[in-house]
């Protein structure tokens, strides 16, 4: 499919910039939301470059998903004329906080996550037991109502 220079270099532009593009297919869509272009040409331009594997496509909902490959920008560069220190945004290294504010209770989620005020919640005995039934405690089940019992007169 003829595609004008223009519009092929802003769609590639596009998607060296990003390094992710993604397209609905829609083939009688006038215009791509975020490219000025037709969307069919969107389409058409990717499926060159994953034919040629500059491009990995992933279809799902009806929604093309182009990812850029390693081969894909270097013949993007080459063909936009970009240096060698551009690189898409899904490859630059996201800048991580310094330091995370404490949760609840003053302590973070490397420390143990956080925890409210319930030290007391279970309380213990004297001796440092829990509470609960003592040892001489045994329930007895004798049966009761259900479907496997069958029934008493």
């Amino acid at each position: 499919m003829y595609i004008p220079t223009a519009n092929r270099k802003l769609i590639c532009r596009t998607l060296f910039k990003d390094g992710v593009l993604v397209a609905k297919k829609d083939f009688n869509a006038a215009r791509h939301p975020e490219i000025n272009v037709p969307n069919l040409e969107v389409i058409k331009a990717m499926q060159s470059l994953t034919s040629r594997g500059y491009v990995k496509t992933q279809f799902s909902w009806q929604y093309y998903y182009y990812i850029i490959t390693d081969e894909g920008i270097a013949y993007l560069r080459e063909y936009l004329n970009l240096p060698q220190d551009v690189v898409p945004s899904t490859f630059k290294k996201a800048a991580r906080p310094a330091a995370a504010a404490p949760r609840f209770g003053g302590r973070n989620e490397r420390e143990g996550g956080f925890r409210r005020d319930n030290e007391g919640y279970r309380r213990r005995g004297e001796e440092g037991q829990k509470e609960g039934a003592s040892g001489s405690f045994r329930p007895e089940f004798r049966g009761g109502f259900g479907r496997g019992r069958a029934q008493q007169q």
